[in-house]
């Protein structure tokens, strides 16, 4: 059994496996209806059940799609609609569902609920956000960034804003392909050094500094996030320190020429990014979006024993 809480659990030749296949199943549905199945369909009569402690979109809808688009179906749970609201332990939620359903994504706050679910269950537990990583989302990263030419060995990827969840599944893999990260963060939103170091350790170089313009120079990637993400406090405060850190035109223009821009949505237009920036010939945020369903369903498949790597 395989479960996806972090990109180490499944390793660089089956990530490397996942961006193959997702390349392959992309091209192979272009002009198809989303709702029609792969000719394949891997996963007919497998269940998913979704657990969201945490809204979605992006998540919800690609895994959902994803997992129709191989043949299975899903199962949605929230917090205000299941016995996790009103204090069913998350061991005992594993059991259940572990009975129920084949597969079990979990979008939640606290990593250590997403571990407690692993544990305890006998079907594969995937991580579809917490506080600590975002492993799914890395996975479409790394597919756009392949889609757009970049060979990920060697690569310069440019972080600017907080140094969140989404940032370390950035540094785990670096490490794992070999890519170089600057890493543009205000003094006291630095990324956990866990992440930093395991990127060191992979061989990748990754330099953490408060100057936004040192970060973007030369890079051939350039990432942001919110600002602010869900549940946090002192919004205010934060904002005001990210302000210097902004994508803008200047920031992008340090890049190089064909560098391409991504953000992980949702985006607060103005705030993390300029309008110019999101809209402009640079940005493939929503490549990177529809990327989320062939990411998932990749990794589905992995999870299911059904891919290589």
């Amino acid at each position: 059994m395989k479960h996806f809480l972090d990109l180490s659990d499944a390793g660089g030749d089956a990530i490397a496996a996942m961006l193959a296949d997702a390349q392959d199943r992309k091209a192979a549905r272009a002009g198809w209806p989303k709702g029609k199945p792969d000719a394949d369909e891997p996963l007919a009569g497998h269940v998913l059940g979704m657990i969201f402690e945490k809204n979605s979109t992006r998540t919800r809808v690609s895994f959902d799609v994803g997992m129709r688009q191989l043949g299975g179906t899903t199962l949605i749970l929230d917090s205000g609609t299941s016995q996790l609201g009103r204090g069913e332990s998350i061991a005992d939620t594993a059991r259940v569902l572990s009975r129920m359903v084949d597969a079990i994504m979990i979008r939640t706050d606290d990593h250590a609920k997403a571990e407690e679910l692993a544990r305890h269950a006998s079907v594969p537990v995937i991580n579809g956000l917490t506080d600590r990583s975002h492993p799914c989302q890395i996975v479409a990263d790394l597919l756009t960034m392949v889609e757009h030419g970049k060979a990920l060995p060697g690569l310069e990827v440019a972080w600017l804003g907080d140094g969140n969840n989404v940032l370390h599944s950035i540094l785990e893999a670096a490490g794992i392909f070999k890519f170089n990260v600057r890493v543009g963060v205000p003094k006291g939103y630095e990324p956990d050094s866990e992440f930093v170091e395991m990127a060191r350790r992979g061989g990748a170089s990754v330099t953490v500094t408060d100057d936004a313009r040192e970060a973007a120079n030369g890079a051939d990637i350039v990432v942001t996030d919110t600002w602010v993400s869900m549940g946090q406090n002192h919004a205010h405060n934060k904002i005001a320190a990210m302000a210097p850190y902004q994508v803008s035109k200047k920031v992008m223009e340090l890049a190089k020429p064909d560098a391409r821009f991504l953000h992980c949505l949702p985006a607060h237009v103005g705030d993390e990014v300029t309008e110019e920036v999101f809209e402009g010939p640079q940005s493939v945020v929503f490549d990177e979006a529809e990327n989320r369903i062939h990411a998932q369903k990749s990794i589905l498949l992995w999870c299911f024993g059904k891919l290589g790597g």
